[in-house]
């Protein structure tokens, strides 16, 4: 959930400084890479159980219904986990209570080493949504910035004009391994290349700005150095910020 994190406002020296362990972390170093959360910033935190986080968004949307708050709430997860039980269960749930949640499909083709046409026998994961009886949106360049903000777009009017929950399925790809001990052997290093080379959707969107004179190549490399040096400089925090004390290993486990 790195990049909906950062999407979402997380401060990136106490996102760094979580990743890395340190005090200063947003969750003080004990949720790690995996469960980066900061609520002030509307971002409930990944979880390291697949499917593990559509349950509590179905709980977040709740609060929203009966608080009467207006907000819409997005869980985003990966195909592999539209296997999990809970998947269906909180899909099931949400439509029958028809609360304002999103449930976004990152279909990158592998769910770990499992292509997902060898595991799901459907073409297109959106379509489980006519089983709950709810809308489903898919678009299918999901490296296309633009596209998938059309899409995104259809399904926030959607839930928030108070029609219940949808399914949006967006088409990707993942580039690196599921994990560093994933050698890649179930596919192809030319499938891999392919993609890296022909759908990256921060050249894509790069290359539609510069074409449409919205900004100069110019003006994109300076963002894209400050962008660079913004994180450099969060590693230089979280590199220097302590760990946490023993003492506090019990902390903020109970609501006081």
């Amino acid at each position: 959930g790195h990049g909906q994190a950062i999407a979402k406002g997380i401060d990136l020296n106490g996102m760094m400084a979580e990743i890395l362990g340190k005090y200063t972390g947003t969750c003080k170093g004990k949720g790690g890479s995996m469960h980066i959360a900061d609520l002030d910033a509307g971002n409930l935190g990944a979880n390291g159980i697949v499917g593990g986080g559509m349950g509590i968004a179905v709980g977040a949307a709740l609060t929203q219904q009966m608080k009467k708050t207006g907000k819409i709430v997005v869980c985003f997860f990966g195909d592999g986990a539209t296997n999990e039980g809970s998947f269906h269960e909180s899909v099931n749930m949400a439509a029958t209570w028809k609360l304002p949640v999103i449930f976004f499909i990152i279909n990158n083709r592998y769910g770990i080493s499992m292509d997902i046409h060898k595991a799901t026998n459907t073409p297109h994961l959106y379509t489980r949504a006519e089983a709950y009886g709810i809308p489903g949106f898919y678009c299918e360049d999901g490296n296309d910035v633009l596209a998938v903000y059309e899409t995104m777009g259809k399904a926030v009017e959607h839930v928030r004009g108070g029609n219940g929950p949808a399914i949006v399925e967006v088409e990707s790809y993942r580039w690196f391994g599921h994990s560093t001990a994933d050698a890649g052997v179930y596919r192809t290093k030319e499938e891999v290349d392919e993609w890296k080379n022909n759908n990256d959707p921060i050249i894509k969107y790069r290359d539609y700005l510069v074409a449409e004179n919205i900004a100069s190549a110019e003006e994109l490399d300076a963002i894209q150095s400050q962008v660079k040096a913004e994180v450099d400089a969060a590693y230089e925090f979280a590199q220097n910020s302590p760990d946490p004390e023993l003492s506090v290993a019990f902390e903020d486990v109970w609501v006081d």
